[in-house]
């Protein structure tokens, strides 16, 4: 451990890295005591004004290097409880080759996920969800609104749409859609999926307890039955910071005279 950062909780004298701003020292200071190991995922960090006093700054500059690390991602702070380092994330790959539920796409990794439900009921449908599902007039529209999470660390919000006359009874829903949709014969066979950046806004950064304005990833998907008729319509938030998405990528076939064209 180097010794700077022996200096983290002890009496001893601090120099902060130098070069910019003091804030911004004072933030990387404190990036490079988790880095060393001075600081560990869970540890608490010393009051404000301890750590105003301890480096010889004012709040005001502590307050600023901790509200930037807390927007990285790198600090969390509870609510009456004080500021903490992040808990440390192992990120999940996930394949854009295969057509598979969140379960199972995750018990294939090994790892236990869970679902807490955010909504699940039928409503009238939007002009958007009449026009994607194909739903006849006076038709309901099935929605499912679900937070996925491995342990106590939320991974993802999915929210479906599903032509009520596939879905009547959404609660029925137990751990898997898709293995509620094999059971009838509506399992999907194919779907196009539209993936964009986005940064997360305070509801739903609230449920997958990240900072409001987080890297995310806004994904659509529309889901079909062999038949050609689309029977699910997805968007579905996924936490920027836990997620790799993998697409495995094949030269096509080479042209009539043997060249390959860049």
């Amino acid at each position: 451990m180097s010794e700077t950062y022996e200096t983290f909780f002890s009496d001893r004298p601090v120099t902060l890295p130098q070069g910019g701003p003091l804030y911004l020292q004072l933030k990387r200071w404190v990036e490079e005591a988790i880095k060393s190991g001075a600081l560990n995922p869970g540890d608490a960090l010393p009051s404000e004004r301890d750590l105003a006093l301890k480096v010889d700054v004012s709040r005001v500059t502590v307050r600023k290097a901790v509200s930037h690390l807390v927007q990285e991602g790198v600090l969390v702070q509870r609510h009456g409880s004080g500021t903490f380092v992040a808990p440390a994330t192992q990120r999940v790959e996930q394949s854009l080759s295969q057509l598979t539920s969140f379960t199972e796409d995750m018990a294939r990794r090994g790892m236990a996920v869970r679902a807490e439900w955010l909504d699940r009921g039928l409503y009238i449908p939007s002009p958007e969800e009449t026009v994607i599902l194909g739903l006849s007039s006076g038709e309901k529209v099935a929605r499912i609104s679900r937070l996925r999470l491995t342990g106590d660390m939320p991974l993802a919000i999915e929210r479906a749409s599903l032509s009520g006359s596939i879905l009547p009874e959404p609660a029925a829903i137990g751990d898997s859609l898709y293995k509620h949709l094999d059971l009838s014969g509506n399992r999907p066979v194919r779907a196009i999926q539209r993936i964009r950046a986005a940064h997360l806004n305070d509801d739903d950064a609230h449920l997958l307890q990240v900072p409001v304005g987080s890297a995310g990833l806004n994904i659509e998907r529309t889901s079909y039955l062999s038949s050609g008729r689309v029977i699910e319509f997805t968007r579905s938030i996924y936490r920027g910071d836990m997620y790799d998405f993998v697409a495995e990528l094949r030269l096509g076939e080479a042209p009539a005279n043997g060249a390959i064209k860049s």
